[in-house]
């Protein structure tokens, strides 16, 4: 598949100008193709929020460049769509319109948004809740109408900024399976930051490993499971393979980032 990402240099200081800069990122060079499903992981502080923003245009002042199809990002981009941790559903709103917002924005009529939001609801496995209130859904459920809400305005690239990192670890799971009957159904272009290990193969054709702080990428591991893939595929032993040189590659940059941050209060 053509690549229809590139990061190309992207390199990021806050404080630039100040006694205490902070080099988030250094250099970031990474190509994703369409239809791929990309994970970033890192210790905290490596800069992977950072390199979201700058992906969705939420940070321009930067180095370097990121191109989708070749033309520069510069501001917020209609083809690129996110999903933050945080929850973020309108408690005032059933799940329905919280799903048709972005295409009530955009000036669709009620009967095709609607029509759209049920389909979307649909595919997140929330049919039967349209008329719910967030107050009335889990918390995986609340993070599965915002990925819902997410899709309907069909951005081509989604990014997922640790939105399951609040769930237990089997309703994680769950979800991820969830994400790739959604990823495969819509044959969209996913990137992935997740603190967890497990997270990542499960869901991966790739694994991005970056450094702590500033953030560069440390190395990438190919994924070479079979698909279509389920949580199923945890229990063996290829898979516990994969998470093992994974954290060999994460236990030093995360060993790193503790000992800076323990360096930092010991001098207060």
């Amino acid at each position: 598949m053509a690549d229809i990402l590139e990061i190309k240099k992207v390199s990021k200081t806050y404080n630039a100008d100040s006694d205490n800069p902070v080099v988030a990122l250094d250099g970031v060079d990474l190509n994703v193709a369409e239809g791929e499903f990309v994970s970033i992981i890192g210790p905290s502080g490596c800069g992977k929020s950072t390199l979201f923003n700058v992906i969705g245009g939420l940070i321009d002042d930067h180095h370097g460049e990121v191109l989708i199809e070749g033309r520069p990002v510069d501001g917020a981009h209609k083809d690129v769509g996110v999903v933050f941790q945080e929850e973020s559903t309108f408690p005032w709103r059933t799940t329905l319109d919280n799903v048709a917002f972005p295409l009530e924005i955009e000036g669709v009529g009620k009967e095709e948004r609607d029509a759209l939001a049920r389909k979307f609801i649909k595919l997140v496995g929330l049919d039967g809740f349209e008329n719910h209130f967030p107050a009335q859904l889990s918390g995986g459920m609340k993070q599965r109408t915002a990925v819902a809400r997410t899709l309907a305005y069909e951005p081509r690239i989604m990014l997922l900024d640790e939105p399951f990192g609040a769930l237990d670890e089997q309703t994680r799971m769950l979800l991820g399976d969830k994400m790739l009957e959604i990823w495969s159904a819509l044959n969209q272009t996913m990137l992935l930051i997740t603190h967890n290990i497990t997270e990542a193969v499960q869901l991966s054709d790739r694994v991005v490993v970056m450094s702590y702080r500033p953030g560069t990428i440390k190395e990438i591991i190919n994924i070479e499971l079979p698909r279509p893939r389920s949580s199923e595929v945890i229990s063996t032993p290829e898979f516990g393979t994969y998470v093992g040189k994974l954290w060999t590659l994460l236990r030093e940059e995360a060993s790193r980032g503790m000992e800076e941050a323990e360096a930092e209060i010991a001098a207060t």
